[in-house]
Formats: C-alpha cells, structure tokens, sequence
C-alpha cells in the first residue's frame, strides 16, 4: 500500500437550516468577536449573509460582509477582502457561497501574517502561518472547496494561481441545503456533474489513489448519481438537495487528497479563454476524457459503475460496464440543459491547437495524474471530438 496522509475538515454539519440555527453558537465556541462574511452579490440578493448575520450578532458575534467577490477571483478582490478584515481586527472567517467566496476566504483567513497582497505568498511554504478560526458554507453542490485546502485564483494576466496548502482547510463545513433550493436549474446540474468528475477523478487518480479517497468517492458518486434526476426535475426536493450537498462535500474529501486529472486540464483552458463557468467546462469534456483512459481505467471505472448501477450491469465485463458507465454520463450532460458542442459556445476549430498547447505545457501535472497518458495529439483529439 502507498504511504498515505490524509487531511479533512475538523467538524461537518449537514442539517437543514444549520445557518440559521447554529452559526452563532459555532462561532462562540470559537471564541469569535467579529466576523467576516465573504460572498457575493448573487448570494445577498438572496438575502443568505442576511440570516448568516443575524445568528452570528444573536450570539454576541459583530459582523462585517464583503460581497464583491466574482467567479475566478482576481488578487485585487482578495486584497481588498483581506483589507476589511484587518480594518475591522476580524477573527473569524466565513465563506459564504460558491467556490470562489470559499476560496477567497481561506486567504483571508491567513491575513494576521506578514503580507502586504497576496502576490507576497503565492510561492511561499505557508506551513508556519498562522490561521483563523474559517468556516465554509456552501450554496452549491458541486465545487466541494469546503473540503479542500486549494484556494484558485486570478492573477493580472488571466493565469490561474493556486495556493495548495493544509493551512487553509476549513476548521468548519456546515452543509444547508436549503441555501441550494433557489440555485438555477443549468447551475444545479453544471455543478453536480463537477462533482461527479471530481469523485471519478479521485478513484482513478494514478499517482495518489487511496483506500480512504476510494470509499469517500465511491459513496459521494452514489449520492450524486442517484439524486441527479430528482433535483433537475423537482428543484424544490429538499431531501434531494440534502444528498446532492452532502455527496459533494465527500467528493471535496476524495479529490483534494487523491488528485483530479485531464477532465480539469482540459476544462481549465476552456474557462480561461472563453470563460465557460468551471462545472461546465468539465462536464463538456468528461466523457471523452473518460473514453480515452478505457485502456487503462475501465476496470475502476467498473468498479464505480457497479455501485451506482448495479442492476444494469450485472454479468457484464469490465469494458462494457465501464463503457455504459460512460454512455449514463452523456445522458446525464444530455438532460442537463447544458451546451454540450464547443461550437455552441463559439469555440471554433482554429482554436483548439492553442487551447491543446496550454493543457500539455500548463497543466502538465493533471495530465500526470491521469491513469493514461496524453500527447498534444491526443489533447486535440478530443477537443475535436467535442467541436
């Protein structure tokens, strides 16, 4: 067995309507004074960092709200974040929202540091830095960065930067699905197919696999698989959305400690470059993905198609269980709402050679990871496949 270390958040709540009725005393326990609550517009509108403020000042907790994040958040927008916190001697973080409010909070979280702006840190060993008392509450089933010690985000010329350190796992993950009743049907979907990827990618993963990542992928999958239909069809379903939330949240466990792979390298260039939301861009390129690694992934991908439809595949070969594992996943894109053709989102041919270039010299270590390995014609094959 491979040498394993294994990191997940201390305390995992998953309970309707835990926000409101726990955050405050959650906060005390942590000795909290003064809270800062990351989100963004979307999520105020909704009025969510409303309810997340009236529990925390119930419990004696002062609050100040930065509401400015946007998707794929730029330096400046954390920097400006990491200003009112320091501004108002906060010593509790909470990311409210999507993963990019997560994300952004996990580097706030690190501010009682020396830095001026985070371009000070991206490069340094975090590991001696100390960090604040940081909450997660999700709004999405789907990006899992409740569960992860990755923080994405942008620098001045576009390029993703990553902070990948244990430093910044949330201490606290509270899982309210009914913060996921009003989410779009087309963000429903994008997001639960990122987070069947990133299970799928967890237990395929060729370089950290682990019995530990395997299980939490494996029942994360389940979840998923199983609730899929139910939120698309019937929104409101809470219990549904319960599964789904939850199911992403072990898949969040799985892949920051066992790795994605190509389904995010090629995902990546494709929301940088034409800014396909993160989930989208995976879902579009996951099958053929998945169909290339046959060779070498068919038998795992059996295994999971054995725990997600066992009826359906009973008595067949591993080829051909994965194969209908694969063939599911289209059908699940197909229902989905969801462009599908790179076409459609004015993503031409003459593109592809540079979008394939970037996979194999940017995002070389995902393609490391993936169980078969990729050249750039393969890269631009698939592209293709897809066009």
């Amino acid at each position: 067995m491979i040498g394993i270390e294994f990191y997940t958040n201390g305390h995992i709540i998953s309970e309707t309507d835990s926000m409101r009725q726990k955050l405050g005393a959650l906060a005390k326990q942590y000795c909290a004074t003064s809270a800062i609550i990351i989100t963004d517009a979307g999520i105020s509108q909704l009025g969510y960092d409303d309810i997340a403020q009236r529990s925390l000042q119930d419990a004696g907790v002062q609050v100040v709200i930065f509401n400015e994040v946007v998707a794929d958040p730029p330096i400046e927008v954390v920097n400006n974040a990491i200003e009112l916190a320091r501004a108002n001697q906060c010593d509790l973080v909470i990311g409210l929202g999507g993963g990019s409010s997560i994300d952004t909070a996990k580097i706030v979280a690190l501010y009682p540091n020396d830095f001026e702006s985070v371009n000070d840190i991206l490069d340094l060993d975090l590991s001696d830095f100390k960090k604040l008392p940081l909450f997660a509450i999700p709004t999405t089933a789907g990006t899992g960065a409740e569960a992860t010690f990755v923080s994405v985000i942008t620098a001045k010329d576009g390029s993703k930067k990553a902070i990948y350190t244990p430093k910044i796992l949330p201490d606290v993950a509270i899982l309210d699905a009914t913060l996921t009743l009003k989410l779009p049907q087309h963000i429903t979907a994008a997001t639960a197919l990122d987070a069947m990827v990133h299970c799928i990618e967890a237990y395929t993963s060729r370089t950290k696999k682990n019995p530990i990542s395997d299980a939490m992928a494996a029942k994360g999958l389940q979840m998923l698989w199983n609730n899929f239909e139910r939120v698309l069809e019937q929104g409101d379903d809470l219990e549904a959305r319960a599964e789904m939330l939850l199911g992403s949240t072990l898949a969040g466990i799985a892949f920051v400690n066992s790795s994605v792979a190509a389904v995010h390298g090629l995902s990546y260039p494709l929301s940088i470059n034409f800014h396909i939301p993160h989930g989208h861009a995976n879902a579009l390129v996951m099958c053929p993905v998945f169909t290339f690694n046959l060779p070498e992934a068919a038998s795992m991908y059996a295994e999971l198609a054995r725990v997600v439809m066992p009826t359906q595949i009973s008595n067949m070969t591993d080829l051909v269980a994965a194969e209908r594992f694969i063939e599911q996943l289209k059908k699940f894109l197909e229902m989905s709402g969801l462009k599908y053709r790179l076409s459609e989102l004015d993503i031409m041919e003459e593109d592809i050679p540079d979008l394939a270039d970037i996979v194999i010299n940017t995002y070389a270590r995902l393609i490391a990871t993936n169980p078969r390995d990729m050249t750039l014609g393969d890269v631009t094959a698939i592209y293709k496949e897809i066009l």
